[in-house]
């Protein structure tokens, strides 16, 4: 456990975030090794040997180290609510320098750079709330080629859960190499416009390979990875079996005229890193 400030330990979860590939992400890419076959296997071994030079070297895995996206729960009785965005803010700038991450925030009037990763409505947050003091911080930097492949969905209820498959599967089919493959898919179903957006980013949380609790979900998400890998897309679109490590679906009650699907897409360097920050304002990076 750490004794320095908020904002070093932000900093520091960041940096992990930026230059540790999750474990279970790396078990896939090492799953995907093993059973691709030339350029493909290529493919996966450059990957693989760039997350270990990142890691050793302590350098971001990617040029773009994406949108700082944190998704932050709350205890109800966590004492310092009032300095915690302002905290993660300028932790965000000093990482900017420090780990360094390249500067990704552009005025989308004047084209102007922030500079520090930062602007309006940037870090973005998603917040929640929970029993307990301590605070639960998910950094996810969010690369924008993956995101360019973000698609919403208004289907019409009638097309029903068949639609919705078929809805993704063509959509990944035609972002083809483009989110750098093999990717993780998050998934929303459900809800409206903007909540369905937000629980496919929230699907995307999950580690790879855990699947949905609920069954019925769970086959469904199985089914749409052997589905998109078929297609033959393939690692940075070249060709080959796994076009993504694997598909993550979140669901939300929706609006009896409305069957809204949101796709976010995640390329290889699915990076997230977690930390808990306790009520005496001792943290840890997990």
């Amino acid at each position: 456990m750490e004794k320095r400030s908020i904002e070093d330990g932000i900093i520091t979860l960041i940096r992990k975030a930026e230059t540790e590939l999750p474990n279970d992400v790396i078990a896939a890419l090492k799953h995907a090794y093993q059973i691709e076959e030339g350029i493909a296997k290529i493919q996966i071994e450059t990957i693989l040997k760039n997350v270990d030079l990142a890691k050793k070297s302590g350098r971001p895995m990617c040029q773009d180290t994406g949108i700082q996206t944190f998704f932050v729960r709350v205890g109800i009785r966590y004492p310092h609510m009032d300095n915690l965005k302002k905290a993660i803010t300028n932790a965000v700038k000093k990482a900017t320098k420090e780990v360094p991450l390249r500067p990704n925030t552009v005025d989308p009037f004047t084209g102007k750079n922030q500079g520090d990763n930062t602007g309006y409505y940037i870090p973005n947050f998603t917040w929640d709330f929970g029993d307990g003091a301590d605070v639960s911080i998910t950094a996810f930097p969010k690369g924008g080629g993956s995101e360019n492949m973000s698609k919403l969905g208004m289907l019409k209820p009638g097309v029903g859960i068949e639609g919705v498959k078929d809805f993704v599967v063509n959509e990944m089919i035609k972002a083809s190499g483009n989110p750098c493959p093999p990717t993780v898919v998050g998934v929303g179903i459900g809800g409206g416009a903007d909540l369905v957006m937000k629980l496919a980013k929230i699907a995307l949380l999950r580690p790879v390979g855990i699947r949905h609790k609920d069954k019925k979900i769970a086959e469904i998400e199985t089914e749409l990875i052997d589905r998109i890998n078929k297609s033959g897309i393939g690692p940075m679109g070249l060709g080959g079996k796994t076009t993504v490590l694997d598909v993550h679906i979140e669901k939300a009650h929706r609006h009896p005229a409305s069957l809204p699907v949101g796709i976010v897409v995640q390329c290889w360097a699915d990076r997230r890193a977690n930390m808990v920050i306790y009520s005496d304002g001792n943290w840890e990076v997990k």
